[in-house]
């Protein structure tokens, strides 16, 4: 075990309930390690006291394994321990027979004594962060500085914690296991070694830029490639460029969430783009050849046929989204008819003159028919 678990309260030193969820657990712990971490409270031995008691509860809870060990032990409570007396080697003599603690209460705890979570490697945790990119670089790919302010090894001990020429070395009382035995009474009770801390090491010499932690908060800046055609809130994995692992554990991952600008022209449905072109009434009743805008630049002609109602979309195909496998989606263009807000006097002469060529020809006349055949609703609501 990595702490006296008989004794202490994880879940009162993080200041989380009992069922808490493993969300709000690192939640808890991330917001007080980072105000008490010893970078921002230096030469303050209480909040470094106090960092490293959060740290060690977290190892703990922030395992499911290890928390429901905590949680079978902490219910147990001192009479999981074994009676007996002392042995010659420190452990408990049980009918004639030496029996060493660190045995006895491995086998118990499922390996748990002689090998607390603290004195584990552990991955660290991933880190998300947000890039705004631009609707161009979207379709072409880019790639991306991230500028990231947080946890990372520190460059001068390379995560050892030791000052550079020397390194850490196995605690001699717990022999690298970070745990010990305590005799209280007629019970054993296995407790954090008092010398390591319960790392199972011993800095002698520590980095003075980490203070032996081996890990410091510091910017750095992570180029990311963003491929072709990516998504508005689209997220991307970089391995091993997240938090820094504990005790020379891998680093977690970087998760990159994309947030990709309007574009004041062209708009996105999945791998195709669309745009919506006005077209006149002259355009839409005759028919025409309109040129439409293409994200690349430039434009390409579409053929309007005769009698193209407001709202019709045309497919131009492979001017849409780029794709890895080099192929393009589609241009969608859907036409809207403009109606002029102000004519020229040789105009409204024109269209007084359509007026009363199609006066015979009422473009609601079928509306007005299928209403006449419909049921009808009295006003009176029967």
């Amino acid at each position: 075990m990595n702490q006296d678990w008989f004794e202490k309260d994880f879940y009162k030193v993080l200041g989380v309930s009992k069922t808490a969820s493993a969300d709000e657990i690192k939640k808890q712990y991330r917001k007080l390690a980072k105000e008490l971490h010893p970078d921002t409270n230096p030469d303050n031995k209480a909040a470094e006291t106090k960092f490293k008691q959060v740290s060690e509860a977290y190892d703990v809870l922030g395992d499911d394994k290890s928390r429901a060990e905590y949680d079978n032990v902490r219910a147990a409570g001192p009479s999981a321990g074994f009676r007996g007396g002392p042995g010659p080697t420190g452990g408990f003599n049980q009918g004639g027979f030496d029996v060493n603690m660190e045995d006895l209460l491995g086998g118990m705890f499922g390996g748990m004594f002689g090998g607390g979570a603290q004195n584990r490697q552990t991955r660290g945790d991933d880190v998300e962060v947000a890039v705004t990119i631009s609707f161009a670089d979207a379709l072409q790919g880019v790639t991306a500085p991230i500028v990231i302010n947080g946890e990372d090894t520190c460059s001068g001990c390379h995560g050892s914690g030791a000052a550079a020429g020397t390194n850490p070395i196995t605690c001699t009382t717990c022999r690298g296991s970070g745990q010990s035995a305590r005799n209280v009474g007629n019970f054993a009770v296995p407790q954090t070694c008092r010398e390591c801390g319960g790392s199972g090491r011993i800095i002698e010499k520590p980095c003075k830029d980490c203070r032996g932690h081996g890990i410091v908060r510091r910017t750095r800046t992570v180029q990311v490639k963003i491929p072709q055609g990516v998504k508005d809130s689209a997220l991307i994995r970089i391995s091993r460029r997240g938090a820094p692992g504990r005790l020379g554990g891998p680093h977690g991952d970087l998760l990159v969430r994309v947030r990709v600008t309007p574009h004041p022209i062209f708009g996105r449905k999945e791998e195709h783009l669309t745009v919506t072109v006005p077209i006149g009434i002259d355009e839409a009743t005759l028919g025409s050849e309109v040129a439409v805008p293409v994200v690349t630049g430039g434009s390409v002609t579409l053929k309007i046929p005769a009698g193209t109602m407001s709202g019709k979309t045309f497919r131009v195909k492979g001017r849409g989204v780029p794709t890895a496998k080099g192929k393009a989606g589609d241009l969608l263009v859907t036409v809207e008819i403009a109606v002029p807000q102000k004519l020229s006097k040789a105009a409204r002469e024109a269209l007084e003159s359509y007026q009363k060529a199609t006066s015979e020809d009422n473009v609601r006349a079928d509306l007005l028919a299928r209403a006449a055949s419909a049921p009808r609703i009295n006003a009176d609501g029967e």
